[in-house]
């Protein structure tokens, strides 16, 4: 029988959860960059690159893995001693990331008006939990990068997602802050996209029709009330 129940896909990390890696980076090894004269700035985008490069190779391998090496080569790339206890204490420290304050109430208002929610995100199974949990509003369908077998922006994320929820790409909204994750290569896929540019960050005319809005207390508004 064919779903045709409207449904929003979001990304998880800094588009409903304020989810920042570098921020928490930083202060466990300052010390390191110090030592050695490093620049902190050069050095987090430094970091932020390399985790991008990190999630677009394959195969897979589990996030929380990832997340403990591209800290370890980008210290490595300065010269700064690396520590595995840094590493753990960025994963265990980025489960305790915080919701953004709008985002329970938008999500409970476009259920009321019938709407299915998703989430696809490049992390971890038993990685994720900490942050649904922390949402506090049940899901129809959380996937992440270990059910697919791939990082966004890779194909295969977005192919799983759209595998596994079945719906016409009419009826599918996908709402995400990733530019270059979601944003650029859910474009072929003839969904509607929804940019929540938090950071007030250049989008592109060749990557439209797209929405913007700043944060998701407007996103209800996309939905007509059943």
């Amino acid at each position: 029988m064919t779903n045709n129940t409207p449904i929003a896909t979001f990304d998880c990390y800094r588009t409903l959860i304020d989810f920042d890696l570098n921020r928490l980076a930083l202060p466990i090894v300052k010390d390191r960059l110090d030592e050695v004269g490093v620049d902190h700035d050069v050095f987090l985008d430094n970091l932020r690159v390399i985790r991008f490069h990190a999630v677009a190779q394959a195969p897979y391998r589990r996030y929380q893995d990832l997340v403990r090496s591209t800290l370890e080569n980008t210290m490595l790339l300065h010269g700064a001693a690396y520590e595995d206890a840094f590493g753990d204490q960025l994963v265990e420290e980025a489960k305790d990331f915080p919701v953004f304050p709008e985002v329970p109430e938008a999500l409970n208002k476009m259920k009321e008006k019938g709407v299915q929610l998703a989430i696809i995100s490049n992390s971890d199974r038993d990685f994720i939990t900490h942050h649904v949990d922390t949402i506090g509003v049940e899901f129809d369908y959380v996937l992440t990068a270990e059910d697919a077998g791939w990082f966004k922006p890779r194909p295969g994320a977005f192919e799983h997602l759209f595998k596994t929820i079945d719906r016409d790409p009419n009826l599918i909204t996908h709402v995400a802050q990733g530019w270059e994750y979601d944003i650029m290569p859910a474009k072929k896929y003839g969904v509607r996209r929804i940019w929540v540019n938090r950071y007030g960050l250049p989008g592109s005319d060749f990557y439209q029709p797209y929405h913007e809005i700043s944060n998701l207390t407007p996103l209800p508004d996309f939905w007509e009330s059943n």
